[in-house]
C-alpha cells in the first residue's frame, strides 16, 4: 500500500463532483492534499485553495464519487475460494474446458487437486451457466480425463442455487470414494450413472460448496482444499484489487468471518498490502462453510470473550468491532426460517433449518449487551425476525439498543414486513441489505415461498420510510455496484426480467446507501462523503450515475479509484 499520509496536491476539475454530503452538494472541482480532501467547490475557488504548485487533472466530463462502501461483500471468502480455481466463466464448450484444466494441471504436481469454478456468471449463474455451453450440459468424467488422469479434478457447484451439479474426473471420484457400489442417491445427492451402473462423474442435488445442508456433500467437501489457508493472503489481496476496480474503497466483513481470517486481514495491513479499509466483525459460531461444526457452550463463551478483547476502532485501515450471529440459511437449500411452511429443494414442506438455537442466540445477545459489544444479527426469514425482535425488545425495555452510540445492526432482511421495519426502527437499529437477494432470488422465492411474500423481499422503500439507516452490499452478486443502484431504483428479477412488486427508491437514496449512509452504519468517520478534512477515498467514473439513462447505469466504467489520494485502480493521467 502506498504511503497514504503524503502526496502532492491534486486538483480534479472539468467534470462533476458528487460529494454525497448531507446536502447532496454537487461541485465543479475537488482538491486533494496529504491523502485528504482539501477543498470542494467551484473550479476557481478550489484551484486557489490548492495553490499554484498543485497538479491539475482534467476530468474530461467524468464524474467523481466518494469511494464506494460495500457493507456485505464476503471479500475474503469469495476471493479465497476463487483464487486457486480454473476460471470457466466464459468457457464455450467441453474442448475449451478441457484445455483450461489441462493448462492448470501442467503447472500442478501430480496427485494434487485441480478444481474449477462453475461455468457462467457468479454466483447465481442465471444470466449465463453451463446450460449455455455448446453441448448444453457439463462434461462427464471421461471428458475431464482428457485434461488429466494424474490429478483429481472437480468442477465445483457454487451459489445459492439448489439443486445444482458438480463434476469429478475419474481420479476425483476415486479420491472421494465414489464408485459403482455407491448408491444412486445418498442423502440429497444423486450420483449419476451410465447404463452399466458406472458413475459418470456428475453429482446433482444438494452439492453446493457452501450451505449445502447435506451431510454427504459436507463429507465430500472436507476432503477438498476449499478455503485453503495457503490461498488466504494472495486470494484476499487479489479480491481487494477486484473491488478497487469496481470503485470500492471500504468494506464491512460482518458475516461468517472467523478469527484466523481477521488475522489474515491484519497480516495484509501489517505488510502494507491492503487496498481496502476493512471493518471486521467475528462470528459467534461459524456455519455454512466447509469445516464449520457446532460448538459447545464453553467454546461459545471463549469466542465471545475473544471478540470483546479484540475490539479496535482507531486504525485507519483495519478495524474490529462487535460480534455476529445468524440462525438460518439460504432459501434454495430450505434453510431460511419462515413463519409459514414453504417448499425446500426436494419439494418437501419446511419451516427452515437453524444453525443456532434461540436460547444460544439469546446468550450471544445478552453477552453483547452486558459486555459492550456491538451486535450484528444476520436475519432473513419472517420467523427469524420475529424471534430476534422479541428478544431485543425485552432487553431494551422500551428503549433503543446501541454500544457507545453505535447502533446494533440487522443484516440481510429478505422478508421484512411493515411491522418488522417499525419495530427495528423503534429499537434504533441500523440495517444492511442487498438487491442481490431480490434480483437473484425473486423467482426462486415466487416458486418456493409464494407470490404473496414478494412485496416483502428487500423492501428498500419501506426501510427508509420507517426511518432506518441503510447500507447496501453485493454479497452473491452481481458485483457491479452501479447495477445494484439501478436495481434499487427499478427492482427486477433475474431470468424472467419481471418487475418486483416492491417500490423503488431514488438514485440519490440508492447512492447514499453505498456512501454516506454506509459510513454511518459502520460508524467510520471521514469516509463516505467528499468534504474538506475527510479521507480522499474516491472513484472517477465515465458517467453521472444520477443523470445517465437508467438502463446505461450498469455499464458505468470506473476509470480510477483512489484510497487516501493514492491510486489503487487505474490512474488520473
Amino acid at each position: 500500500m502506498p504511503d497514504h499520509g503524503t502526496g502532492n496536491r491534486i486538483v480534479l476539475t472539468g467534470g462533476t463532483v458528487l460529494t454525497c454530503d448531507g446536502d447532496d452538494t454537487e461541485a465543479e472541482a475537488i482538491a486533494i492534499a496529504g491523502g485528504r480532501v482539501l477543498a470542494v467547490g467551484d473550479a476557481d475557488t478550489v484551484r486557489s485553495a490548492a495553490g499554484p504548485e498543485a497538479r491539475v487533472v482534467d476530468l474530461d466530463g467524468a464524474t467523481v464519487l466518494p469511494g464506494l462502501i460495500d457493507t456485505h461483500p464476503h471479500v475474503l471468502h469469495l476471493g479465497v475460494m476463487a483464487y486457486p480455481l480454473v476460471d470457466l466463466a466464459d468457457a464455450v464448450d467441453h474442448d475449451d474446458i478441457v484445455a483450461r484444466i489441462a493448462a492448470k494441471a501442467a503447472q500442478t504436481p501430480a496427485g494434487q487437486w485441480v478444481m474449477t469454478m462453475p461455468v457462467g456468471e457468479p454466483s447465481y449463474f442465471i444470466r449465463r451457466s453451463w446450460r449455455d455451453l455448446r453441448e448444453g450440459e457439463l462434461p462427464t468424467r471421461e471428458v475431464l480425463d482428457r485434461a488429466t488422469t494424474e490429478h483429481p479434478v472437480l468442477i465445483q457447484a457454487w451459489g445459492p442455487t439448489t439443486p445444482n451439479v458438480m463434476v469429478f474426473n475419474s481420479a476425483g471420484l476415486r479420491a472421494v470414494g465414489i464408485d459403482s457400489s455407491t448408491p444412486d442417491r445418498v442423502e440429497g445427492v444423486e450420483v449419476e450413472k451410465d447404463s452399466n451402473g458406472i458413475p459418470t462423474g456428475r453429482l446433482r442435488g444438494r452439492v453446493n460448496n457452501i450451505y449445502s445442508g447435506d451431510a454427504f456433500t459436507e463429507q465430500l467437501m472436507r476432503n477438498l482444499p476449499i478455503l485453503d489457508p495457503a490461498d488466504v493472503l494472495p486470494g484476499t489481496q487479489q479480491a481487494m484489487r477486484e473491488y478497487n476496480a469496481l470503485g470500492v474503497t471500504t468494506v464491512y466483513e460482518g458475516h461468517s468471518l472467523d478469527f484466523p481470517e481477521i488475522s489474515a486481514y491484519q497480516a495484509l495491513r501489517n505488510a502494507g498490502a491492503s487496498t481496502l479499509r476493512v471493518l471486521c466483525c467475528p462470528e459467534a459460531q461459524p456455519n455454512g462453510l466447509p469445516g464449520s461444526a457446532p460448538i459447545d457452550d464453553e467454546t461459545l463463551l471463549i469466542r465471545l470473550e475473544q471478540a470483546a478483547a479484540m475490539v479496535q476502532r482507531e486504525d485507519d485501515m483495519l478495524r474490529v468491532d462487535g460480534i455476529s450471529f445468524g440462525r438460518g440459511g439460504p432459501i434454495s437449500s430450505g434453510m431460511i426460517l419462515m413463519r409459514d411452511p414453504y417448499r425446500d429443494a426436494d419439494g418437501n414442506l419446511t419451516l427452515g433449518a437453524s444453525f443456532l438455537s434461540p436460547e444460544r442466540a439469546e446468550t450471544v445477545i445478552r453477552f453483547a449487551h452486558e459486555h459492550g459489544l456491538r451486535l450484528n444479527i444476520v436475519t432473513a426469514g419472517t420467523a427469524e425476525h420475529d424471534v430476534n425482535l422479541d428478544v431485543l425488545e425485552k432487553l431494551a425495555g422500551g428503549g433503543t439498543l446501541d454500544t457507545d452510540g453505535r447502533a446494533w445492526i440487522f443484516q440481510h432482511l429478505y422478508f421484512f414486513e411493515p411491522e418488522h421495519a417499525r419495530r427495528a426502527a423503534a429499537l434504533g437499529l441500523d440495517v444492511t441489505t442487498s438487491m442481490s437477494f431480490s434480483w437473484g432470488k425473486g423467482e426462486l422465492a415466487r416458486g418456493r415461498i409464494g407470490e404473496h411474500m414478494l412485496e416483502h423481499l428487500i423492501p428498500l422503500r419501506r426501510l427508509l420510510d420507517a426511518g432506518l439507516r441503510v447500507g447496501c452490499g453485493t454479497d452473491w452478486g452481481p458485483k457491479n455496484v452501479f447495477e445494484h443502484i439501478a436495481l434499487a431504483v427499478e427492482p427486477t428479477y433475474a431470468g424472467s426480467g419481471a418487475k418486483a412488486p416492491t417500490p423503488g427508491i431514488t438514485r440519490r437514496e440508492a447512492l447514499a446507501m453505498w456512501t454516506r449512509d454506509a459510513a454511518h452504519v459502520l460508524r467510520w468517520e471521514g469516509i463516505g462523503s467528499l468534504e474538506p478534512g475527510n479521507w480522499a477515498d474516491l472513484c472517477v467514473v465515465d458517467r453521472n450515475p444520477l443523470t445517465c439513462p437508467l438502463e446505461d447505469l450498469p455499464a458505468t466504467e470506473v476509470r480510477a479509484t483512489l484510497l487516501a489520494g493514492e491510486p489503487v485502480h487505474g490512474s488520473l493521467a
